[in-house]
């Protein structure tokens, strides 16, 4: 192809004129910005011509291509993990939690199962013996769930987590004990003796039938296990561990089968509760049972090499789907439990409850992409189909659909195969998005190529409509990319992730438009060139015996047919710079004068296309005008009809503008209002579908159990045994926290160094009274008491290595000294006797301990000494305080929580004690402190590059500022208008924000740039671009709409509400200110045009010569500027006007033949852009 000549070529002959007055170019004249936006349309022509000539090879490479991407779908990978999705990349709270894993392992100790009984008359009091009892009747269905799986049966006994069981040497007594042990349940029946129904456990000695925690003597229990092994110390547990006790009240909370160590508080137990003026429980409106489970990896541990697993080849993944299937049953079954007409409803939950949920959340709807898809076929292909087959598009529109679903399944492909996983927003959302945003471009680019100016070559038609439209349509896709990568700074992985799939789809999207689908155009030209049926393209159109072509080749007799005048005049364009503006302008010469018809209220500077337009990168030099059809007026009715002669008389007008300002202000006004009143959170019951059990569950808990267990860890880094009073100053501060709920009077400290220090405390009085009495002396301890020989071995610790024992010490020395601390020299020693000798103090304390203490069993009768040597546990670099947080119902309240929780870890940190709080509220809350900064900065980010993507390309900064002001004030009324919807503001409300600014550009470019590169005053550019630009708009917001509809039929309502009315509402806000405000904008504020009319009142240019022979061309100016450009203009002025490249008429005419003198042909195109031909195809 040849190079487009430069456009100061000059003509021949040409000599400088003499006029002083005449505008002299500026030096740097080549770089203006219409030059530049012309050869970037020079190579969109190339481009365009280029796959006109080889189409069939780019449709089929491009096919191969995307199809090839769209193969990486089969290894996607779809997150399901809470901490995974909702945890901030690269924060703290990751840091920290990457520690905590890093020292005990992926997961938890424990799961929770829960059960929730509330009144279904609601308000209604459940402290009544009747409603126990059905609480009874769904806790014993619970308890005894069973599924079998390869071949075992697991129930409750074998799966549940038990805390403190004592380490007996006697493998067959540990079992039985084992066996026996009671599961952790914290349920109100425990405050009766009905709570031990709960526990299935059983042991069997012979002679006697199984022992059950409903007929246990713990002394005859003992008596019988006595000649098996020594029980001293499982004797002393037992006194301790005491069976739940039928008189106590539920009023204070309820005991475990530890009364020491096992309370379970009122908050844990009862929701909704109230008290006399005393303080004295009188009513609660629910109640609530927890049955806790090992995790997968401690039920791998527990059973591996177990006889009753050997021969499954037992794993951690099969222990986890025992879990999972018992899970389910668990919550089935406690559901049905009570009959339909009973007083009380249950509310179940499970930990594998939530994962399904998340899965099912995640899941891809078949029936909702195809249906979503379909509709946008059938609308596609509606809009595009005409009665005259040759300008239908039927099957251009359905291809386009179908090609645009192939770049969104590439997209993602291609995201899979760069490793980016999927989430529910990735599934759920962005193939609904993608569509809308991607049939845009495919309407825009179908409606261009049959516009293109009467007299275009067969062969540069797909050029054409590129360089018409290849920059509005890079202009929105590079919009919508940065928008999606700004969108990606909001640190949240599920958000992240989705935003790079999102800018990654339109990228696929932008390259299937620009490349494959003007292959698409090309066959279709073919086909209407050969005069086939649209869709059905194998049958011949009926009309086509009726018609003849007679252009674009050469008329023998150098005639016009009939109804048909094509007028090809040569112009001299030039470039000069306005003093007023320093705006670089190309400015043309007036065109001949044309009465415009009448009926026009905006005169004949407005071009009167016949259908939906997308001109928006130039004009017609000339009016043409479609004459009257013989059809219905409604018939010839369309959007860009009712823009020019309806909507922009009416809107341009002074009143109109006052009105439209002040209604558009007073919006901004209450939508700043509105933002005042958007609340930050997103509850898990938001993203649960309404009406199902689970939200059910998720609504009662969030009313009556808003309970969080968190931790406040420690790391390593300090020294715990000379840190021991900056760590009780630690606890003391967060315990003072006001959400932290504080243990009951008389309960036991939470925290594992007062259980340790108290535990050395009792040994310590246990020894001083064995040494009163002589039961102990400085050389044998065998007489003494359990308590009082372990006191015994750890005084005589020296912490030496070469001398590990010093028995001078016994009466020197105390445990725990005056000030309540623990000698530094016997704590780590000290605490590898603790951890072995007071297994429920250790399961109480809940200090997962990292690296754990060595084991070390007891032996008072030890002969040898070998049992006085006490290794010394390692130096701590894990161990935690747990907590509960209380009343958290709001963000704020979570905030303030937070905030409170950070404090105190930095003022132990400044004490040289390294903390850092643990917890759910930590994970998902804490994103909150910097969310609405971090929003702020990717808007204000995004709304730079949005502006220096739209000057780089329009080549204008002042149009540029005021697409950005329009986008700004948008996205303060999409913010303010999710306040009046309840809509919280979370990360997900975010990212869509965030994107709204790229979306937004597909509303506002396309009006300022048909104002740009229009001609005249502010008022006549603006209605001449909303003309242009209606029907554009309008298709790209009832595409995207018909995109976002599926969503609206999602089964969760956090789809509905989060993102089908937030991106519906966006929409809607996109359309009335692309097509309201800123048209008024740009009537009042906009820049001068990039074409002006020079010499308006000079009779030489302003009277245009007499034909010559008959022809009509336009006359040169016999003086013209220092530098011009030779610009063709073609106009037809038709009755009939031609419907493709050539002109078509009927053969039989009544009308009149006009047969002027030869007409000069057309050589160009109208559009400023200068481009050489396109070669012939070969």
């Amino acid at each position: 192809m040849a190079r487009p000549p430069p456009l100061q070529e000059l003509p021949p002959g040409y000599t400088p004129p003499a006029r002083a007055a005449s505008p002299q170019i500026l030096a740097g004249s080549l770089k203006s910005p219409l030059w530049l936006r012309a050869y970037f349309q020079g190579l969109l022509f190339s481009l365009g011509c280029g796959i006109q000539r080889h189409c069939g090879k780019v449709l089929f490479l491009g096919l191969l291509a995307f199809g090839a991407l769209a193969l990486g779908l089969r290894v996607a990978i779809i997150e399901t993990d809470l901490e995974q999705l909702w945890v901030e990349v690269g924060s703290r709270v990751s840091q920290e939690l990457h520690y905590t894993k890093e020292k005990l392992g992926e997961e938890a100790a424990y799961t929770s199962q829960m059960l929730i009984q509330t009144p279904r008359q609601e308000g209604e009091n459940v402290l009544t013996p009747e409603a126990l009892d059905l609480h009874l009747q769904a806790a014993l269905t619970a308890s005894k769930v069973q599924v079998s799986l390869y071949g075992k049966s697991w129930d409750l006994n074998k799966i549940c987590y038990k805390s403190g069981i004592p380490l007996i040497e006697n493998g067959m007594i540990e079992r039985m004990i084992e066996k026996l042990f009671p599961c952790v349940i914290l349920t109100p029946l425990d405050c009766f003796w009905e709570g031990a129904k709960l526990q299935g456990g059983s042991a069997y000695l012979p002679g006697r039938p199984d022992i059950q925690w409903t007929n246990l003597d713990p002394e005859q229990l003992l008596e019988e296990l006595g000649p098996f092994a020594s029980l001293e110390g499982f004797r002393e547990l037992l006194d301790k561990a005491q069976a739940p006790k039928v008189a106590q009240e539920l009023s204070g909370g309820c005991h475990g089968f530890s009364h020491k160590f096992m309370h379970w508080q009122e908050e844990l137990l009862l929701g909704g509760i109230a008290r006399d003026l005393q303080g004295q429980l009188l009513r609660a409106e629910a109640l609530q049972s927890t049955f806790l489970l090992m995790s997968p990896r401690q039920l791998y541990e527990h059973f591996r090499g177990d006889y009753q697993t050997h021969d499954i080849g037992w794993s951690e993944e099969q222990a986890g789907k025992v879990l999972q299937a018992w899970q389910r049953r668990f919550v089935q079954l406690a559901q049905e439990a009570l009959p339909q007409n009973s007083s009380q409803q249950i509310h179940a939950f499970s930990s594998t409850t939530l994962d399904d949920i998340l899965r099912a959340f995640s899941e891809v709807s078949a029936a909702r992409v195809v249906g979503g898809y379909l509709l946008m076929l059938a609308y596609a292909c509606v809009t595009m189909l005409r009665w005259d087959c040759a300008q239908s598009q039927g099957a251009v529109g359905l291809a386009g659909v179908l090609l645009v679903a192939l770049a969104v399944a590439s997209g993602l492909g291609l995201c899979a195969l760069l490793g980016i996983t999927f989430n529910a927003a990735t599934t759920q959302v962005l193939p609904f998005l993608a569509l809308g945003i991607g049939v845009d471009d495919i309407f825009l680019l179908a409606h261009a190529f049959t516009e293109a100016p009467p007299g275009t070559p067969l062969q540069e038609r797909t050029g054409e409509c590129l360089q018409r439209t290849g920059t509005s349509v890079a202009l929105t896709s590079i919009n919508h990319m940065v928008a999606f990568f700004m969108a990606a700074l909001v640190p949240i992985p599920a958000l992240r992730a989705f935003s790079l799939q999102a800018a990654i789809v339109v990228g696929c999207n932008f390259a299937a438009v620009m490349l494959v689908f003007p292959a698409v155009l090309s066959l279709d030209l073919h086909r209407r060139h050969c005069q086939r049926l649209d869709v059905l393209c194998c049958f011949s159109s009926p009309c086509s015996a009726r018609v003849i072509q007679i252009l674009p080749q050469e008329l023998g007799d150098r005639t016009v047919p009939v109804g048909i005048a094509h007028l090809t005049a040569t112009v001299q364009a030039f470039t000069h710079c306005e003093a007023s503006s320093q705006h670089v302008v190309t400015i043309l010469p007036p065109r001949a004068h044309l009465v415009p018809p009448p009926s026009d209220p905006l005169g004949s500077e407005l071009f009167s296309p016949g259908g939906s337009t997308r001109d928006l990168l130039g004009q017609e030099e000339g009016p043409r005008q479609k004459a009257a059809c013989s059809s219905l007026p409604c018939a010839r009715w369309n959007l860009a009809h009712f823009a020019r002669y309806r909507f922009a008389p009416l809107l341009l007008q002074s009143h109109s503008k006052a009105v439209v300002l002040a209604l558009f202000g007073g919006l901004l006004g209450l939508s700043l209002y509105g933002a005042t009143l958007v609340q930050d959170g997103l509850a898990l019951t938001d993203v649960v579908p309404r009406g199902t059990k689970e939200h059910a569950f998720l609504s009662a808990q969030l009313r009556y159990f808003s309970l969080y267990e968190v931790a406040l860890v420690t790391q390593g880094g300090f020294d715990y045994a000379h840190s021991q009073r900056a760590l009780f100053d630690l606890h003391q501060r967060f315990s003072s926290l006001k959400a932290v709920l504080p243990p009951p009077a008389a309960r036991a400290p939470r925290t594992w160094l007062h259980y340790y220090r108290n535990w050395l405390q009792g040994i310590q009085a246990a020894f001083d009274q064995d040494w009163a009495s002589g039961r102990i002396s400085r050389h044998s301890c065998r007489n003494g008491s359990e308590d009082g020989a372990l006191a015994y071995k750890l005084l005589i610790q020296t912490g030496d290595a070469r001398e590990p024992l010093d028995f001078s010490q016994l009466t020197t020395r105390k445990l725990v000294d005056k000030d309540g601390l623990i000698p530094p020299e016997l704590f780590y020693v000290g605490l590898t006797m603790w951890v072995s000798s007071d297994p429920l103090g250790l399961a109480a304390s809940q200090a997962n301990f990292y690296p754990p203490p060595p084991e070390w069993l007891h032996d008072k009768y030890d002969t040898t000494g070998e049992n006085l040597r006490i290794p010394a546990a390692q130096p701590l670099e894990f161990a935690q305080f747990p907590f509960l947080l209380r009343g958290l119902q709001k963000t704020a309240d979570f905030v303030e929580a937070i905030e409170g929780a950070r404090a105190a870890c930095a003022e132990a940190g400044r004490a040289g004690v390294r903390a850092y709080p643990s917890g759910s509220p930590f994970l998902f809350w804490e994103q909150y402190l910097g969310l609405r900064r971090s929003f702020l900065l990717a808007v204000c980010i995004l709304l730079v590059c949005t502006f220096l993507v739209c000057a780089l390309l329009l080549l204008n900064p002042w149009t540029a500022g005021l697409i950005v002001l329009v986008l700004a004030m948008m996205t303060v009324e999409l913010f303010g208008i999710m306040g009046f919807l309840g809509i919280k503001l979370s990360a997900i409300p975010v990212v869509i924000l965030v994107a709204s600014v790229g979306i937004g550009v597909e509303f506002t470019v396309h009006v300022a740039l048909g104002f740009l590169t229009t001609q005249g005053s502010r008022n006549l550019r603006a209605a001449c671009a909303l003309e242009h630009t209606l029907a554009p708009v309008t298709d790209g917001a009832v595409s995207t709409l018909l995109g976002l509809l599926m969503l609206a039929g999602s089964n969760f309502d956090f789809i509905i509400r989060y993102f089908f009315v937030v991106l519906t509402v966006l929409t809607l806000l996109g359309l009335l200110h692309g097509l309201v405000l800123l048209p008024v904008l740009l009537s009042i504020l906009g820049p001068p045009p990039e074409v002006v009319q020079m010499y308006k009142e000079s009779p030489e240019v302003l009277s245009p010569p007499a034909p010559r022979e008959g022809g009509l061309s336009w006359g040169l100016s016999p003086t013209l500027p220092q530098s011009f450009a030779r610009v063709t203009t073609s106009m037809t002025v038709a009755l009939h006007p031609p419907p493709l490249p050539g002109a078509y008429i009927h053969p039989a005419s009544d009308e009149p033949t006009w047969s002027p003198v030869a007409t000069p042909a057309a050589s160009g195109s109208s559009n400023l852009s200068s481009r050489g031909p396109c070669p012939a195809t070969g």
